[in-house]
């Protein structure tokens, strides 16, 4: 019975276990099951009312659900009784004085008893189908993390696919079609901001003077400046070589523009040491914001902003002007 039924007990005629299954005896190791009652092992869960070894006679052939008491974690079986000897009464119930034999299986259980109890091919009756189960639940796991783990990389390799596809790699800074793709977002969403072209002044005296080395130096060094001037949600972006345009949502008070605008023209004034020299640019912005116009339209604010940082230029460089200070340009 070891061999075919691992997982048996057997009752003498007043409940007593009298014998227990190898793999019984793994998964209780802690709990004397030889010579206990089986209703103090055991507790049967259905059919409910049966509390005696009448009662668990009178269920001999049906399908019972009983859990190990005391058991930790928690064990759950569907079992089985047959009589042990006397043969079986006409009322269907063995004669009084016969033992048991109860058989137990995991049934869907099966998978979290052999994790929770370290059971093996070896602790099931060669010819239970839940072996073949096991290899198949194993197999699925195996596929499942491979998936899983196949999903993550890709998942991850189109985030950086993504990110890399708005971002200047130079400078870190997002792009220009980031940058598009934030503004025609604040549009739809109808949420005001702020819109400044900013331009390096004296940059190609930088190149001409140092090399283009020490121009991406600058220029990396300008895209930290900004980032350290600006919030968390705004917006900069690297639209060409040394030019650059910020975004501010829900800001659109003038004077702040403005204070911001000078705050970042003074951190790119100041001096970059480079190789051991000193390198030395400014800038000059040009603003507007999305309240100067009726319906806001992306193009016609980048060409208003660009107009206002040519103005900036032909004013003397290293200032901020607004585009149509005085006036009420709508957007065409």
């Amino acid at each position: 019975m070891d061999v075919l039924m691992p997982l048996h007990l057997t009752l003498d005629a007043g409940g007593r276990i009298t014998g227990v299954g190898p793999t019984l005896r793994k998964l209780a190791p802690g709990l004397r099951l030889r010579g206990t009652a089986f209703f103090s092992a055991f507790e049967l869960r259905r059919p409910s009312g049966v509390e005696d070894m009448a009662g668990l006679r009178a269920q001999a052939g049906q399908r019972l659900h009983l859990s190990l008491r005391r058991a930790t974690p928690m064990v759950a079986f569907r079992g089985v009784v047959v009589p042990l000897a006397g043969g079986m009464g006409p009322d269907g119930a063995g004669p009084n004085g016969t033992g048991l034999l109860v058989n137990l299986s995991f049934g869907i259980g099966v998978v979290e008893a052999v994790r929770n109890h370290a059971l093996t091919d070896a602790d099931f009756a060669p010819t239970d189908l839940a072996v073949e189960m096991l290899y198949l639940v194993e197999a699925k796991n195996a596929v499942m993390d491979e998936l899983a783990s196949l999903n993550g990389r890709l998942q991850g390799a189109r985030v950086e696919a993504e990110t890399r596809a708005l971002t200047d790699t130079l400078t870190g800074l997002s792009n220009r079609r980031a940058l598009d793709r934030c503004l025609a977002d604040l549009v739809a969403a109808g949420r005001p901001f702020g819109l400044m072209h900013l331009d390096l002044d004296y940059f190609k005296a930088v190149n001409d003077s140092f090399g283009h080395a020490a121009g991406d130096h600058v220029l990396v060094n300008v895209a930290q400046a900004l980032r350290e001037r600006t919030r968390v949600g705004d917006m900069v972006a690297r639209v060409g070589g040394d030019e650059f345009v910020l975004v501010f949502p829900e800001m659109t008070d003038p004077a702040v523009l403005r204070a911001t605008a000078l705050r970042l023209i003074e951190r790119i004034t100041e001096p970059m040491p480079f190789q051991g020299q000193v390198c030395q640019v400014s800038a000059s912005i040009g603003i507007t914001e999305s309240s100067r116009y009726t319906v806001p339209a992306i193009e016609q604010m980048l060409i208003d902003a660009d107009g206002a940082l040519y103005a900036s230029k032909r004013a003397g460089r290293g200032r901020a002007l607004f585009q149509g200070d005085g006036e009420d340009r709508q957007s065409a």
